[in-house]
């Protein structure tokens, strides 16, 4: 039996070779996951791939135990954001120990808690697992949650059902129960260019495109104005967002085109369709007569780029269930950023985010995790799998 401090350097070995790989959401991840895969062949563990489009990227999929309906998933991704513009004082893609730190890119975000996983399936696949574990991970998270999607439709068709999923991220060991959904789209704005000396030959695509803006802003301040009470989230209400504005050539020409990147943090019981619906309607009905008036094909076009489900709180969940029982842990909380968590329930398979170090660490120049959170999450994990082997 591995002692304790055996498994914490496998678990920091294993994440400086997965750190190793550049899985920046813009490249292929196929190395790193290829590199796991042949990993858990040689334990006897068969990997299930599905890819993206393009076969550029893919998620893996494993089971350890029997095959069997009610098996526990941890979750993880394995893209990391972009290093471009920041000023790192080590290598971003090699692992850094610095006294009690581990430096960096997917040191928290989140790495660490697949390498954990990874580091653990020796023991794992030695078990006599009553109960199967299995590992979901996933492209693409950083950009939307694109690959994870892929992932629980593969599951659905073909898989047995786990009864619950640990998505691990940074939450420095806290349970986390509930997270806001995410929505992002991008909107062109056509209008018809013209000399700016007479604005009445041309249709102007920023001004159509600003008072969509002023729209939006004036919807999310109606929302805030009416917060849920004994609400759990910070805010307590939904909100929009516009993030970039480009339109224009030149000061002397009416803009033929104005581009527009806007989104919404939305409550897990809230409905965004009916906040897209709104600034659609607005769009439509208040804005784009003005356009057509002057060229039928000027408008407004709206294309949603992101669509994450929210995680709706359920303090009676399987998953909360089990990390409670396993930790001791008595209150679950929420968070405002996206996570994976909310595509697993809205399947139908109950999730929590449950994973070593800290949110705030992460997205940023010299990310790091603390030691310490990586020893805690082995130590969950190998209670994790003393359950396994003995739960029904």
């Amino acid at each position: 039996m591995p002692t304790s401090t055996e498994r914490l350097d496998r678990a920091i070995a294993m994440t400086e070779r997965l750190i190793g790989f550049d899985t920046t959401s813009r490249n292929s991840n196929l190395s790193l996951i290829e590199d796991v895969k042949a990993y858990l062949g040689d334990l006897g563990i068969a990997a299930r791939l599905t890819y993206d489009d393009d076969g550029r990227k893919a998620n893996l999929w494993c089971t350890i135990g029997p095959q069997e309906h009610g098996g526990i998933v941890l979750s993880g991704h394995t893209d990391v954001v972009p290093v471009d513009g920041q000023e790192w004082t080590t290598d971003p893609f090699t692992l850094t120990r610095r006294g009690d730190r581990l430096y960096g890119r997917g040191a928290c975000d989140m790495k660490a808690f697949v390498a954990i996983a990874l580091s653990l399936a020796p023991e794992m696949a030695a078990a006599d697992l009553r109960v199967p574990i299995h590992f979901a991970f996933s492209y693409d998270e950083e950009v939307g949650c694109m690959g994870v999607q892929r992932i629980v439709d593969d599951v659905v068709a073909n898989l047995p059902l786990p009864r619950a999923v640990i998505i691990g991220e940074p939450t420095s060991m806290k349970l986390i129960g509930g997270n806001k959904g995410t929505r992002i789209y991008k909107t062109r704005v056509t209008g018809v260019p013209g000399h700016s000396s007479d604005p009445r030959h041309g249709a102007n695509a920023v001004t159509a495109a600003s008072r969509m803006v002023a729209f939006i802003d004036d919807l999310g301040q109606e929302i805030a104005a009416t917060p849920q009470a004994d609400c759990p989230f910070d805010p307590p209400y939904s909100t929009l967002t516009v993030g970039i504005i480009e339109g224009g050539t030149a000061h002397n020409i009416i803009p033929e085109f104005c581009d527009i990147t806007w989104g919404m943090r939305v409550l897990p019981e809230d409905d965004a369709d009916v906040y897209e619906a709104r600034i659609r309607d607005y769009c439509t009905e208040v804005l784009e007569p003005g356009l057509k008036a002057i060229a039928p094909h000027a408008g407004f076009d709206h294309r949603r780029m992101v669509d994450v489900a929210g995680l709706r709180p359920d303090h009676d969940s399987a998953a909360e269930t089990l990390v409670r029982q396993l930790t001791g842990l008595n209150r679950s909380g929420v968070v405002s950023f996206g996570t994976e968590a909310g595509t697993f329930q809205r399947a139908g398979m109950p999730a929590v985010i449950f994973g070593p170090g800290s949110i705030d660490q992460a997205h940023k120049a010299d990310e790091f995790i603390d030691i310490d959170q990586v020893a805690q999450c082995v130590d969950f994990m190998v209670d994790l799998i003393e359950w396994a082997k003995t739960a029904d």
